[in-house]
């Protein structure tokens, strides 16, 4: 089973927890500006767009969660969403106002004055249980273990959903998150407006006839020396594909999700651009501090300082946001093409 960069992380030494602490702790706003005609999703990368009407739950249900339970929810008052991905879909759904805390993720301005229930990447459960949850919406990262079955002991519902790792997670995920707080229709216009928004993006494309650009995503973390080229398994290939571009890494035969940065490595991936997250790219000094790490100044990317910061809440989130980090990153994949 592929485990996602959390996981890995959370057997790693404890410098790398702390490093992915930063990761989860604070966004910044990427750069870039959109292609004439190109779709634009929100006016504020920073603030979620919540349907226009708020739902009113109905409950109670019973859904599935995909650690194999059947979980039923009473009441949606007082949620709690264990991961700044699951926040913006109950955001984005008109369920905001519900929301009582929020993990170190969740960085977007509408849950900024919510309490952090946190603690580095890793859940608190006396935080989460101190608030009084009626429902609690976790995925398979959530961790630790422990912290999750104490919450389940004192008879909250909690929801496990399926990680997001690619553009076809992004309406099964909310269709489930839409179920679980009982409000199916909203997920549907949720999701479609999401369908639409992706496609009016990849309507702006260069013709499929057009080169692909090869793309490499690198995990930066300089504090802690902590420098990784994505495979496969990263998170990033399906929004590389989705932008009109090629995954560096699957190209040169990568395996898994992440591989430690060699200059062998990344000289064989030749990328033509590079996708980091802005904070990562921040702690190298940025695009000057990044051509020092090995192999970079030596690939076609290093040679044209094609480097491509999103902000890190953004990035591999895969929800309502993602047609904002489709719309940015295809901009600067293609800011030449005619």
């Amino acid at each position: 089973m592929t485990r996602t960069l959390r996981d890995r992380t959370r057997t790693a030494p404890a410098v790398l927890l702390a490093v992915l602490g930063l990761l989860l702790g604070a966004a910044a706003c990427a750069t870039g500006q959109a292609a004439p005609g190109a779709a634009a999703p929100a006016a504020d990368p920073d603030r979620i767009e919540a349907l226009s009407d708020t739902p009113a739950p109905r409950l109670p249900v019973t859904v599935p969660s995909a650690d194999g339970r059947q979980v039923t929810v009473t009441s949606a008052e007082r949620i709690i969403p264990l991961n700044g991905s699951l926040a913006e879909l109950v955001f984005s759904l008109g369920l905001g106002d519900r929301a009582v805390a929020r993990d170190v993720s969740t960085t977007f301005e509408q849950a900024a004055k919510l309490p952090v229930i946190t603690q580095a990447h890793e859940v608190s459960a006396e935080g989460v249980l101190s608030l009084h949850p009626t429902v609690v919406l976790a995925d398979r990262s959530t961790g630790p273990a422990e912290a999750v079955e104490q919450i389940r002991a004192a008879g909250v519902p909690l929801i496990v959903l399926d990680d997001a790792k690619k553009l076809d997670d992004i309406g099964p995920r909310i269709d489930a998150v839409a179920a679980a707080l009982g409000v199916p229709e909203a997920g549907t216009q949720l999701k479609e407006r999401t369908e639409r928004q992706i496609a009016e993006v990849r309507a702006q494309l260069p013709a499929a006839g057009a080169e692909r650009p090869k793309v490499a995503f690198l995990y930066l973390r300089g504090s802690a020396s902590v420098f990784l080229l994505g495979g496969p398994d990263s998170g990033a290939p399906s929004l590389i594909e989705a932008a009109g571009g090629q995954d560096a890494g699957t190209a040169a035969h990568l395996t898994g999700d992440f591989t430690p940065l060699t200059s062998e490595a990344l000289v064989k991936a030749a990328p033509d651009a590079i996708l980091v997250m802005s904070k990562g790219l921040e702690s190298v000094g940025g695009v000057d501090g990044m051509l020092k790490l090995p192999g970079v100044a030596q690939t076609p990317a290093g040679l044209d300082r094609r480097i491509i910061p999103i902000d890190d809440g953004r990035l591999l989130s895969y929800g309502p946001r993602t047609p904002q980090v489709l719309r940015e990153l295809a901009t600067q994949l293609h800011r030449d093409a005619k």
